[in-house]
């Protein structure tokens, strides 16, 4: 078998949905689904999904709807659009049941899907958490998203000031320098939820084992991780040193050595 093979999944409501297969030499022990954060793509998890191919797990990543190579301007970015894009994935793939590894854009996403025993058989969340309303949050990423200094005159001045490289991967270049792919509105919209609604009823569905990743300097919420240890008490918390909130970026080993020690406990 091809040791990384790559297609598109169009759905119902016509978004292209971008993915790609990382399958290891021999019968999988685990299959992995990453989906990415907001405003990002599918190649930031390459490092980890090599490491984890390499232990013989098979591992899926995919483009979200409104970002990276999927659907710019999809019909609907809510909550359950992307619940239901992951679902189809999976369905598509066949790779069910699968191990749910986020962030993800949107955090209720892995809440919602690791509620389906059928396809989610643990989950791992990195930096994701219920908690909310959010009020302010869609005029923070706008904030954000306002403050980058567009177009970059070169994909070294993108990667100093967006802090990895992998970041600048989904930049495309035009005649007066290097411009990302997303559409403005459409991230703004994929955390419009999230303004009113807090997921903790979602959260407390949660069957499967699941191993909750922080980053030491992390941005979830003071009280965020111990309010979901009470909710579901099979949770298996994890800190990780020298990380933000992109922990599978800061920390690529520490992330999979912890990844490791799950599936093994």
């Amino acid at each position: 078998m091809t040791p990384t093979t790559s297609g598109t999944l169009t759905t119902p409501d016509g978004a292209r949905i971008a993915h790609r297969d990382h399958h290891p030499a021999g019968r999988p022990t685990t299959t992995f689904l990453l989906p990415h954060g907001l405003a990002g793509h599918q190649g930031e998890w390459d490092t980890l999904a090599g490491r984890l191919r390499s232990d013989g797990h098979r591992v899926v990543t995919y483009d979200a709807r409104g970002h990276g190579a999927g659907t710019r301007t999809p019909a609907t970015t809510t909550r359950e659009a992307h619940v239901q894009d992951a679902v189809a994935l999976i369905e598509a793939l066949e790779p069910a049941p699968v191990t749910l590894v986020g962030p993800v854009p949107g955090r209720p996403h892995g809440h919602a899907v690791g509620r389906v025993p059928r396809l989610v058989t643990s989950l791992i969340l990195i930096e994701a958490g219920p908690a909310g309303p959010s009020p302010d949050l869609p005029a923070q990423i706008a904030t954000w998203l306002d403050s980058w200094p567009i177009p970059f005159t070169s994909l070294e001045e993108a990667e100093a000031f967006l802090g990895h490289e992998t970041w600048t991967r989904t930049l495309v270049r035009r005649g007066d320098g290097w411009h990302p792919t997303w559409d403005r509105t459409t991230i703004i919209d994929s955390v419009s939820e999230l303004a009113t609604t807090a997921y903790w009823e979602q959260r407390s569905r949660i069957t499967c084992p699941t191993l909750l990743v922080q980053g030491e300097h992390g941005t979830m919420r003071p009280e965020e991780p111990s309010m979901m240890l009470t909710h579901r008490p099979r949770t298996q918390p994890v800190r990780v040193p020298d990380a933000a909130h992109d922990v599978h970026l800061d920390q690529p080993t520490r992330l999979h050595e912890a990844i490791a020690a799950f599936l093994r406990d």
